[in-house]
């Protein structure tokens, strides 16, 4: 069984049972969180302090690497794409390269 197989007591729910609306995963709760702290980089990306905002969303990234390292394959929810080391791998490089960005911009006058 790969990474990305369902378990096999694991029936699909469908949208239209009126099931449940919640996260059926902890990696699905910890998604939410990844998800509400990149929206708040974004609003303060828009506020004017930018390098800030950006600093948010890597440390989003960043925390999504380590949960998603640390959760097993079948409670990582909407963390889990593809097998885990690439996850990881792709979430932590793009949280690094932001905040060396974000370091290594010069200011610009206005």
């Amino acid at each position: 069984m790969s990474d990305l197989d369902p378990p096999d007591d694991l029936e699909p729910v469908s949208a239209e049972d009126g099931a449940r609306r919640y996260p059926s995963t902890i990696g699905g709760a910890f998604y939410l969180v990844v998800v509400a702290i990149t929206a708040i980089g974004f609003v303060i990306v828009t506020t004017g302090a930018w390098r800030q905002g950006i600093r948010w969303i890597a440390g989003a990234l960043l925390f999504a690497a380590v949960v998603r390292a640390v959760l097993p394959a079948r409670d990582a929810g909407m963390l889990a794409v593809r097998r885990r080391w690439w996850d990881c791998f792709l979430l932590a490089g793009v949280g690094i390269a932001l905040i060396l960005l974000a370091g290594s911009i010069p200011d610009q006058p206005l």
